[in-house]
């Protein structure tokens, strides 16, 4: 019915009026025929009943031989063949969005209704493999429909962006007659805004269900091994409760892949260091001109969101401050009252502030004293005092990765409660004579997700019952739950880590901001009226205003909208608990912004290398921007979007229990989400800085 119901509203409301009015209007009816009509109509299953309200004679003895014809079902079957589907449904989409052709349909009412009838039977199509109706079976995997769908909304991405960013009226005839006051082009931006957000959404949110599906259901990922047995720990009922087999584990010898990796880091990052000092200070052919800045921050990011926190794995400073202990005797302990991540909340602020204040990424030799203060200060403070204190109260790179690991796809956890319940020794904390334990104080058996985490995999190798190693996880499922966690406690009482957690958000946003046009223009309108030497003072203003005015009045704001929704959720913990849902839309923001400079600039190491070598530095070319990257950009951000919206919808369902008393405390959260992701891709759109290369 409400298949039906999408069908009626697009072809006989006064939607089907309007369509020739408004570019706005005629895209809501495409997007009920194409998107809404085919899937509900294939979810009622609607064969069955269809043959069974016909007389049974006509389909004995008529349907009955056509529907079993050989020829038909061979021919049924090809057009419902996946690559045969989809490209049937991607060419309806372009073809008949070609001015000429649109323009056609605008004209005559034969081609408006052939045009109609392909946008509802090509969706039909389409998403016949995705609902699979009645006795219907897949061709290929169920995993393949989740390309399936990302290519669609790909698509679908580059035809509504040629609306909403188009300066020049497409359709002529859309000038001569519109509606209301709003201007053809306005209608026109608007009309791509219609199909981009909810197309995209229901593309992907399909998408993101059957990843999940594939991770939490699939009899091949929860089958069990014979040495391995599932993790019973109270942390989410969307965490993939498999490790890795012992011999899996035994081939990666973690702890010795760790030392390796320090080793080569280590040995590179003398290199950098080497070259920023004493090398010439021009950043596109100086080390620490470009690695540091273009390749290491985007791999970085991208290990995280492919694996796991892979860099404090082969921190290189860990290596230094390792040596060092054997002259500093490592005996304080950390005061109590700095025992939170204020300071690293404050140091991550102050590098987003200087990163742009005093262009950093410009200067090799400055780049090259910040590493070496990184060193210094790995050794001086653990060299001081117990356990691994920079990394868990200092160090801003690492928190930035901890807040990050939420969303990554592993975790260093333990194969079987079980085994750690008749324990005695719990070698993993503490130790033992062949290494040590955990410096960072993480409990195994009641260790819950990557906070503090740094993967050094200490505890692996600790482990007497080799019960310790990586294991899969859902992403984002720890932020679903609050269990008491380890050496942190409850997020729900984390005030330091929530305000770690939206300062890496919303730093996201405002450091790819103050790399776009308007933004960089707007900062030297007010540069040149407050004088010379007052950039940093208008850099630290925006800065101030991204990374704390802002983010406070938000939450705060959604948080007072909770408590109007329901009161029995308290103000603080609504903050604490929805807040970090944000995490995914701000490390895709992340990525996307990262993954923009290394594609246009992943080139600019070879002149700085080639004249490290004392080679000859070939003449440079102008960076390009490959045609993949936008599309690939738009969809990190709709995952990392949708991510947080089914957090957000967890983490509500969980205080309110019904969908109506859910839909007021998500719905504010939501908001907020939707907005970063508007402002992301209004960023993405703009054009921006391409640093450290050689114009």
């Amino acid at each position: 019915m409400g298949g039906l119901v999408a069908i009626f509203l697009a072809t006989e409301s006064p939607l089907d009026v309007f369509d020739s009015l408004s570019l706005s209007a005629h895209m809501v009816q495409h997007l009920l025929l194409m998107m809404i009509a085919p899937p509900l109509l294939l979810i009622g299953d609607p064969l069955l009943p269809l043959l069974r309200g016909l007389p049974k004679s006509w389909v004995k003895e008529g349907l009955g031989p056509f529907l079993s014809w050989p020829l038909l079902r061979r021919f049924i079957h090809g057009l419902t063949f996946p690559p045969v589907a989809w490209l049937l449904f991607a060419l309806s989409t372009v073809l008949w969005h070609i001015p000429a052709l649109y323009e056609l349909a605008l004209q005559s009412p034969a081609w408006h209704s052939a045009e109609h009838a392909c946008f509802l039977w090509t969706g039909i199509l389409f998403w016949w493999n995705i609902i699979l109706p009645g006795v219907a079976r897949p061709h290929w995997p169920r995993w393949t429909i989740i390309p399936y769908l990302l290519l669609s909304d790909v698509v679908n991405t580059i035809v509504s962006a040629m609306f909403v960013f188009s300066d020049k009226l497409l359709y002529p005839s859309y000038g001569i007659t519109h509606l209301g006051n709003l201007s053809p082009v306005m209608d026109q931006s608007l009309a791509g805004v219609i199909m981009w957000v909810p197309g995209s959404a229901i593309y992907l949110i399909p998408a993101i269900a059957a990843a999940m599906a594939l991770f939490s259901d699939s009899p091949a990922m929860q089958r069990p091994t014979p040495t391995v047995t599932r993790v019973s720990r109270p942390v989410s009922s969307d965490l993939i409760q498999i490790a890795l087999p012992r011999s899996a584990a035994k081939r990666w010898k973690l702890p010795s892949l760790r030392r390796a990796a320090q080793v080569a880091m280590l040995a590179l990052a003398v290199i950098v260091m080497l070259d920023g000092f004493f090398g010439p200070q021009v950043t596109p052919i100086n080390m620490a001109g470009v690695l540091p800045w273009i390749h290491w921050r985007a791999l970085a990011v991208l290990a995280l969101l492919a694996v796991g926190n892979l860099f404090c794995m082969a921190c290189p400073f860990m290596l230094v401050r390792d040596i060092g202990r054997k002259m500093l005797p490592a005996s304080l302990r950390w005061p109590r009252p700095l025992r939170t991540k204020w300071i690293a909340v404050v140091l991550l602020g102050l590098y987003l502030w200087i990163y742009e204040a005093y262009s950093i990424w410009n200067s090799p030799w400055l780049t090259a004293w910040i590493m070496a203060g990184y060193f210094l200060g790995a050794v001086v403070i653990d060299g001081l005092f117990r356990g691994a204190t920079f990394c868990k109260y200092v160090c801003p790179i690492g928190q930035f990765h901890f807040v990050s690991s939420f969303v990554s796809p592993r975790e260093v956890g333990v194969r079987s409660a079980k085994v750690c319940d008749s324990c005695k020794t719990y070698d993993c904390i503490r130790g033992n004579s062949a290494t040590r334990g955990c410096e960072l104080d993480l409990f195994q058996p009641k260790k819950v997700g990557n906070m503090d985490c740094t993967f050094c995999m200490d505890c692996v190798k600790a482990c007497p019952h080799d019960n310790v190693t990586l294991v899969p996880v859902a992403r984002a499922s720890t932020l679903i739950t609050d269990p008491y966690r380890s050496s942190i406690g409850r997020l729900s009482k984390r005030t330091d880590i929530m305000a770690l957690a939206l300062v890496i958000v919303f730093g996201a946003f405002v450091n790819a901001a103050q790399m776009v046009s308007p933004v960089m223009m707007m900062e030297h309108r007010w540069h040149a009226r407050l004088g010379p030497h007052m950039m940093p003072v208008v850099v630290a203003v925006f800065t101030i205003l991204g990374l704390a005015a802002v983010p406070a009045l938000s939450v705060s704001v959604c948080g007072a909208l909770n408590r109007i929704g329901n009161r029995t959720v308290p103000l603080g913990q609504a903050i604490r608990r929805f807040g970090f849902a944000l995490i995914p839309v701000g490390i895709a923001m992340w990525a996307a912004h990262l993954l923009y400079h290394f594609s246009t600039g992943w080139g600019s190491a070879v002149p700085a290398i080639e004249r490290a070598m004392g080679r000859a530095v070939a003449a440079s070319v102008m960076p390009t921007v490959p045609s993949w990257l936008m599309p690939a950009q738009i969809l990190l951000l709709d995952l990392g979007l949708l991510l947080t919206l089914y957090v957000l919808w967890r983490l509500a369902m969980q205080y309110a229990g019904r969908i109506n008393r859910a839909l007021p405390l998500a719905g504010p959260w939501a908001a907020l989400a939707c907005t970063l992701y508007g402002i992301g891709i209004w960023i993405l759109f703009q054009p921006m800085q391409m640093r450290g290369m050689a114009m």
